[in-house]
């Protein structure tokens, strides 16, 4: 530096003690400095005392000499400590030429640097704030200095400037706010942790609302609460915990909406999950359910992008039982927000009520932009997502169309877990239940997948599906106009409604009527279209049929109305091409109808037919039953139909014996030593009586080999009594076996339509046996 250069009114000896390399020589400096200053306030001399710390700014702090620049810095602060209360007066110009050196390679400089603003901070005081937002960003570079006497020195500047603030009202919050939006996002440690303990601080100050700008912060603090470093991660919980808690006492003035949309981001984890990952997912799904329980039907527009993040959560394992758990309480008080009037809505609109706004929703443009985090982080596109809620929060539309889409989309993701599953299939129940007339628009899109998760691996699964299914089927709402149809329902062929309708509306008119349907006043137009496409299923998929045909058909006996569902599946059958199968259905369904509980009103129903309705339902199943011989022959036991028993049991001789046929008869035996048949087997004691059902299980013996079935019904007809024996003087009754209250029905008609039946179960095996030989000689 040009020592002869004039810079009065620093006197010569000054202006080399500032530039000299010792730093007890620059403090001698700084001494007279301070008393020169101190004249010039005494003689109120502004226009001195500002020549002076331009001088020591621009000559000596922003000099390119190290000890010039040393020189200046303590001469500031010197100059500062002179004007004590004034110096607020000279800030701008005091702080500048010192936080330009915070950027200084020379670690030693940066150090007397932050000295020399910490001398300058004290002395001001509450002055300082309108320039916090420099000295903040200064600080933050600072937090972050590989030095540890910077560092150190930083520290106690910042408890300085903390201690300002805290004891201040004229903090400017509303100016800080941007600066603290942008540096949230530093990827340092001590930056981050330098941040947290900023806001930390301004939440504990009583006159500064930070809640008003948490949305603009949120994000930020969930990105910190990733860091690698344990401390940062439990000041970063620290922070969070205290607005989590603020919010619960003053939920109303809290802009849930707008922070939401950041939740439902962090709720989701990739799949490389970590421990700090699994820390941001917990406390996000925490807040989310705070969120929900707090906000209650405000959050109803925004359901489902609440649902996309919750749903794949509730399949956790143990190893993640808190977020599972917090997932759990989500979805669980997500679904009690819908209500009824949530079906009513357009009902009001068309009342004359004006209809709701809609609310706008964010493209994912804008979320990115808000929330630094592009959308595929998501998992699915087309999110609906939250958005600011409007004034009026009394105004709340459900988003149906939005929680249809994730819930089917999840049930499309061969991925979903078990309980993601279940949970999704609660959901459809719920909203059939609650939104019935706006749920039946989704149901011809639903109905396929729903079709098809009676493949799923989980009977729990299964059962919730079948709920869906049978509440589709008996609800009210699903009644359609004979001249709808529905569109692909299997994915591969379409079934027209009118024809499905009119098999369903028929009334039963007499026992000829060989294809009419029951009346089923509680089942709607998807009834019949569900049994027609859940026998297609069992037609396509023969191991669902094995391995699940009679769970599936026990649990709608139980969901529905079992007579409507042999009645109806009897009807399809009846029109079923593929007689393999038809053959096989029927057997299935036989031995449903045989031996299980659920069916138990229905046998008692069959087994004294003594009403049309019940003649009725037997001549249904009966002309249905007749692809499997067996079959029939059991249904006429249960319905105590003895003789005609008897005469299907004479035209087996006509018949193809073969082995899946005597294993049927040895299965029929087998049952008629069941409970079920404890009343048949009562009634060989009434020889006079029933001697055609003596005759038929006679008949059953003779067509089977001598096996352990043969010596089971052999010893069974041994037991029979001589009827002479059991003959009483009251005994006079004429032989018969057709009980004289039962109600008409046409035998004769039913022995034709067996034979006619079996005629087409010869010609399509003799067909089958001929391609089989065509192709063996080929």
């Amino acid at each position: 530096m040009n020592t002869e250069k004039d810079f009065s009114p620093l006197t010569p000896n000054i202006v080399r003690a500032l530039n000299d390399k010792l730093y007890e020589k620059r403090k001698v400096a700084a001494l007279e400095i301070e008393k020169l200053v101190r004249e010039f306030v005494a003689q109120n001399n502004s226009t001195q005392i500002r020549h002076v710390i331009q001088i020591l700014a621009t000559e000596f702090a922003l000099s390119q000499h190290p000890h010039s620049r040393k020189g200046g810095l303590i001469g500031l602060a010197a100059c500062s400590i002179a004007l004590g209360k004034d110096s607020g007066l000279y800030l701008k110009e005091l702080i500048e030429p010192v936080l330009t050196c915070f950027n200084d390679s020379d670690s030693r400089l940066r150090y007397y640097a932050c000295e020399a603003l910490y001398n300058i901070v004290k002395v001001a005081r509450g002055a300082v704030l309108p320039h916090f937002n420099v000295l903040f960003d200064g600080l933050s570079k600072l937090a972050a200095d590989p030095d540890p006497n910077v560092k150190s020195g930083s520290e106690l500047l910042d408890r300085l400037l903390k201690d300002i603030v805290t004891e201040s009202n004229k903090f400017d919050l509303v100016a800080f706010v941007p600066l603290l939006r942008e540096r949230i996002y530093s990827n340092n440690q001590y930056a981050r942790q330098f941040i947290i303990s900023w806001i930390l601080v301004l939440e504990s100050v009583p006159d500064i609302n930070l809640l008003d700008y948490l949305p603009e912060i949120l994000d930020g603090l969930f990105q910190i609460l990733g860091d690698s470093s344990k401390e940062i991660r439990r000041m970063c919980e620290v922070v969070l915990g205290e607005f989590l808690k603020e919010i619960k006492k003053t939920p109303s003035s809290v802009k849930f909406a707008e922070m939401a949309n950041i939740l439902v981001i962090h709720c989701q984890v990739s799949d490389e999950s970590k421990l700090t990952n699994d820390l941001i997912q917990l406390t996000a799904m925490t807040w989310m359910r705070e969120f929900i329980q707090l906000a209650g039907r405000v959050v109803l527009p925004y359901s489902s992008g609440i649902l996309t993040a919750v749903l794949p959560c509730l399949s956790y394992d143990d190893r993640k039982k808190s977020t599972k758990e917090a997932a759990s309480a989500c979805n669980h008080s997500l679904m009690k927000l819908v209500t009824p009037e949530d079906d009513d809505e357009e009902e009001t609109q068309s009342n004359g009520t004006p209809p709701k706004e809609d609310v706008p929703s964010k493209t994912p443009e804008d979320v990115n932009n808000a929330l630094n985090a592009s959308q595929e982080s998501v998992g699915f596109s087309n999110i609906s997502f939250f958005t600011p809620s409007s004034s009026d929060r009394s105004h709340v539309t459900l988003d149906l169309d939005g929680i249809v889409q994730v819930l089917d989309r999840h049930l499309h993701d061969s991925s979903t877990g078990m309980m993601t599953r279940i949970a999704v299939l609660k959901w459809l129940y719920h909203l059939y239940i609650k939104t019935p007339r706006k749920m039946f628009r989704h149901t011809d899109s639903l109905f396929p997948m729903l079709l098809k998760t009676l493949s799923d691996e989980s009977d729990e699964v299964i059962l919730k599906d079948l709920e869906v299914l049978a509440e589709i089927a008996s609800s009210p709402s699903g009644q359609k106009d004979s001249t709808g149809s529905c569109e692909n329902m299997d994915g591969k062929s379409e079934l027209h409604v009118n024809e499905v309708t009119k098999v369903g509306q028929q009334l039963v008119a007499g026992s000829k009527a060989a294809d009419s349907s029951p009346s089923t006043p509680s089942m709607n137009s998807y009834f019949y279209k569900f049994m027609i496409n859940l026998l297609k299923r069992f037609s396509q998929e023969r191991k669902l049929l094995e391995m699940r045909g009679a769970f599936i058909i026990r649990q709608l006996c139980l969901l529905l109305h079992a007579e409507n569902i042999f009645h109806s599946m009897a009807d399809i059958l009846l029109k079923e091409e593929d007689l393999k199968f038809a053959s096989t259905m029927v057997q299935t369904l036989n031995t449903i109808l045989l031996t299980s509980a659920e069916l138990f009103q229905l046998r008692n129903q069959l087994k004294d037919l003594h009403t049309q309705e019940s003649c009725t339902l037997f001549c249904c199943l009966y002309r249905s039953w007749c692809h499997n011989p067996v079959a029939t022959v059991s249904l006429c036991f249960l319905t105590q139909n003895y003789r005609h028993a008897y005469d299907l049991i004479q035209k087996f001789g006509d018949l193809e014996v073969t082995v899946d046929f005597l294993m049927e008869v040895d299965k029929l035996v087998q049952l008629i030593e069941s409970p079920i048949f404890t009343y048949l087997r009562l009634q060989l004691l009434d020889v006079e009586n029933n001697p055609y059902l003596i005759k038929a299980l006679y008949g059953l013996l003779m067509l089977l080999p001598q096996s352990q079935a043969f010596q089971l019904l052999s010893h069974r007809l041994r037991c029979v009594p001589n009827p002479e024996l059991m003959r009483t003087v009251a005994d006079s009754k004429p032989l018969g076996g057709v009980r004289p209250t039962q109600a008409h029905v046409d035998y004769n008609e039913l022995l034709q339509h067996f034979d006619r039946v079996q005629s087409k179960h010869l010609e399509v095996r003799h067909q089958r046996m001929g391609r089989a030989e065509h192709t063996d000689r080929k």
